[in-house]
């Protein structure tokens, strides 16, 4: 089954999401492989929930983004622009066919990752350690 796909926004082949949890990074082992040096080798990681998938990054070097925003954790509507680095992706699938019920679950991280966080980290401003 297909639970939706990852569309190139500069074109491409389309990368069809087919489990409901998928690892994207520069690693063989990730079920997305993106080979860019400027991906992290384990750089974010989709999670289908409620109908709804869910980014979440892995500490990664440059960064994850939707919809130009930098994220930790963000739930993905369809038509967002999910961003693995630099590298830009619009998000297709219909929540209604995985099984999406009443209003989508909530959008922000947890308020217990933001919690464990430093403020400096959460504003962004701490360098990450280099894989």
């Amino acid at each position: 089954m297909q639970y939706g796909e990852l569309i190139p926004v500069k074109g491409g082949d389309p990368i069809p999401l087919l489990k409901k949890k998928l690892l994207i990074g520069r690693r063989e082992s990730c079920d997305i492989i993106l080979r860019f040096n400027n991906v992290s080798a384990h750089h974010c990681q989709l999670t289908l929930d409620s109908g709804y998938w869910f980014v979440k990054d892995l500490n990664s070097r440059n960064g994850t983004k939707v919809n130009g925003q930098r994220i930790t954790r963000k739930r993905l509507d369809p038509g967002d622009i999910l961003s693995v680095a630099k590298h830009q992706y619009e998000v297709h699938y219909d929540p209604v066919e995985l099984g999406a019920a009443g209003p989508p679950p909530p959008d922000e991280e947890h308020i217990s990752e933001i919690l464990s966080r430093s403020l400096l980290d959460r504003a962004g401003l701490v360098r990450r350690k280099r894989e």
